[in-house]
């Protein structure tokens, strides 16, 4: 089943004026640019090689250069494929359209954070979080579970981003792989029924959240971080960590070799760049990610992985299952 194709303006950025003939490398990126670019351009300022970037809108997270590559699977742009989690990843290697690489800094990256045949490498996670206004609503009376949210207390007063788009997808494919489609439908359409505010991307529900229009709202860790950074009235939990909940979603950054690609040696440079402790402490220290690779260096309000639980998925059956409900899913948003 294809993909749902939109339309979208993507962002691209060539980071230095050099000569035609110098070194160079495509990067196509879902990672908010802001966090993304800086490391992209120290990449160029250590090795030399020319970076291509181009980045997805914040209303098209992760659905813009993923239907760009698709397009051009037949005549190849872009080189490096860097995903804000690896559902897309996987959803390009059913269509054939990476190949694998093993980096010599894959051993460092636990095995189920990367694809068995190396079409993608995991490095620094983030993490699906409910984020509150302490104004609107005490601690104690906040949902524990994504299977609160229709309880009729919360009517009306929490927020997702749009399911169509960026993590909100890779969550919702998640659950319905996790509880079956009858039950995922029922769950969705409960949250329909409790007036759940589908808000424009997850950045938007951070705003919401934080100008107090609503109580709370799913979101990543990241914006998640930046909110607690901008206002002293915004907290987050990890939902689900009680015995026999689904766990907490854990979405790792991954990366993939375009096959066929322009520049495929420079592309390897690239990965094997980005999947170091460095990056990773960069990441961390710029938006809360969450390292993969043991001895990172982290601020202290970097959570740890290890005092998660997370919810058990198997990312080819939810890259396969976020395809297969993308026309119910665009029906729920329509109606």
């Amino acid at each position: 089943m294809k993909y749902l194709m939109t339309s979208v303006t993507l962002l691209t950025l060539v980071f230095t004026a050099c000569n035609p003939s110098q070194d160079e490398v495509t990067v196509y990126s879902t990672v908010d640019q802001v966090f993304s670019e800086p490391i992209l351009k120290d990449f160029e300022r250590d090795t030399g090689i020319r970076v291509n970037a181009v980045f997805d809108t914040e209303e098209t997270k992760s659905t813009g250069v993923m239907n760009r590559l698709i397009a051009e699977k037949s005549n190849p742009q872009c080189d490096v494929f860097w995903s804000g989690d690896p559902v897309r990843n996987g959803v390009l290697q059913a269509k054939g359209i990476t190949q694998p690489y093993r980096s010599g800094q894959t051993q460092l990256i636990p095995s189920h954070f990367k694809e068995k045949d190396n079409h993608w490498i995991g490095f620094s996670a983030r993490a699906r979080v409910l984020i509150y206004n302490k104004n609107l609503i005490a601690s104690d009376s906040l949902p524990q579970s994504v299977f609160d949210f229709p309880k009729p207390r919360f009517k009306g007063e929490f927020a997702i981003a749009n399911p169509l788009f960026g993590t909100t997808t890779f969550h919702i494919a998640a659950i319905f792989s996790a509880l079956g489609d009858t039950k995922a439908k029922q769950w969705m359409n409960e949250l329909k029924k409790n007036q759940v505010v589908m808000a424009a991307s997850n950045g938007d529900v951070k705003k919401r959240v934080m100008n107090g229009e609503l109580a709370f709202g799913l979101t990543d860790t990241d914006d998640a971080f930046e909110a607690k950074k901008e206002s002293d009235e915004v907290e987050y939990i990890f939902l689900d960590q009680r015995e026999g909940g689904i766990g907490t979603l854990i979405m790792p950054n991954a990366l993939s070799l375009i096959a066929k690609s322009p520049h495929s040696e420079n592309g390897k440079k690239l990965m094997d760049y980005l999947l170091s402790r460095r990056t990773e402490s960069k990441l961390a220290a710029s938006c809360a990610q969450m390292p993969l690779i043991a001895g990172t260096e982290v601020p202290d309000n970097v959570p740890s992985l290890d005092k998660i639980e997370p919810m058990r998925i198997d990312y080819e059956q939810t890259a396969d299952k976020l395809e297969e409900i993308q026309p119910w899913l665009k029906q729920w948003t329509e109606n």
